[in-house]
């Protein structure tokens, strides 16, 4: 039987699954996403633990933003910080790194 499956998802019709039968996360992903999406992470990462950063940004595309919006005032060192959820301290340190090297 090498090359068959034996899952109950080989079993189940697509169509005639209820979001109330998934467990757990999968429940919570069809609601969200709706049942193609829950299924198709199952097939991918069944069995994994994925953890998502907090952060949906990486920090490159964060600081290119940060520079680009800077207008040179405090206070808009203070509305970045409070825009981008960083520290004054982390802004103005990304600023200086990257005013140093187009400067």
């Amino acid at each position: 039987m090498r090359g068959e499956s034996n899952c109950l998802e080989d079993f189940v019709k697509k169509e005639e699954v209820k979001g109330e039968w998934l467990n757990g996360i999968y429940n919570e992903l069809a609601d969200l996403l709706g049942m193609d999406a829950a299924m198709k992470i199952h097939a991918a990462y069944r069995g994994q633990q994925v953890t998502f950063p907090v952060e949906l940004y990486n920090r490159s595309f964060i600081r290119q933003r940060i520079v680009s919006e800077y207008d040179g005032s405090k206070n808009n060192i203070k509305q970045l910080a409070t825009k981008y959820g960083y520290s004054e301290k982390w802004i103005r340190k990304i600023l200086k790194e990257n005013i140093d090297k187009l400067g």
